[in-house]
């Protein structure tokens, strides 16, 4: 069993990647082994619209043809029991590094037929693991879980079931005070990163370890 991280990033350490390796902790204690990849450490493209994952009786029918940094990558994503995907949320979506792999992704399985059917050889969960600045009740007004979902529906058109965890108010900066950012309470932030955080942290430990089950979201 192996199940595959993909940090959308750019820090390594922080909020997100966290939450990625308690993900990992999680799955590792069922018996699998894991890998954590930091999008942020490749050279790579989003899809460039070549079509020759479509063309027919192609070499590279149902596989993406552009090689750069991600190409290993898509390779393990074909290999992998479950994938656990991680982002913070930037302007109310996810990174243009993991839009960029989710492209790479998704499209090469896609099939143009009347049912748009998928090529993925093998199905299993792909979760997602979201962190914010803002609050619950500030993104659900602004719409992130909607914007988010969309791309969650495809993954689970491809490979066939989807989670996702939300992790909202997260702390920014190791202090506050360095930076201009009266939007937001410091007192509350350090609040939350101490009391909710562990929690969320708990709640991405066990998303990992039933990571591949893909029914099962208790």
């Amino acid at each position: 069993m192996y199940v595959l991280a993909i940090n959308g990033s750019p820090r390594k350490n922080w909020n997100t990647a966290t939450l990625l390796n308690k993900a990992l902790e999680g799955a590792a204690a069922q018996g699998a082994q894991t890998e954590l990849i930091h999008l942020y450490d490749l050279n790579f493209k989003g899809c460039i619209s070549c079509f020759a994952c479509k063309r027919k009786d192609g070499k590279s029918y149902g596989k993406c043809a552009y090689h750069d940094d991600l190409s290993p990558v898509l390779e393990k994503i074909e290999k992998a029991d479950a994938i656990i995907l991680g982002s913070p949320i930037y302007f109310g979506n996810v990174t243009g590094e993991l839009r960029s792999f989710m492209e790479r992704t998704l499209f090469q399985y896609l099939v143009y037929d009347k049912d748009y059917s998928s090529l993925a050889t093998k199905k299993k969960k792909v979760s997602f693991i979201y962190t914010m600045n803002v609050t619950e009740e500030q993104a659900a007004e602004w719409g992130y879980p909607k914007t988010v979902g969309t791309m969650e529906k495809y993954f689970a058109k491809i490979f066939g079931a989807t989670e996702a965890l939300y992790v909202y108010n997260t702390y920014q900066f190791p202090d506050y005070a360095n930076y201009v950012s009266t939007a937001w309470d410091e007192t509350a932030k350090a609040k939350q990163r101490d009391e909710v955080f562990p929690e969320d942290c708990q709640k991405a430990f066990a998303l990992g370890a039933r990571a591949l089950k893909p029914n099962n979201k208790d």
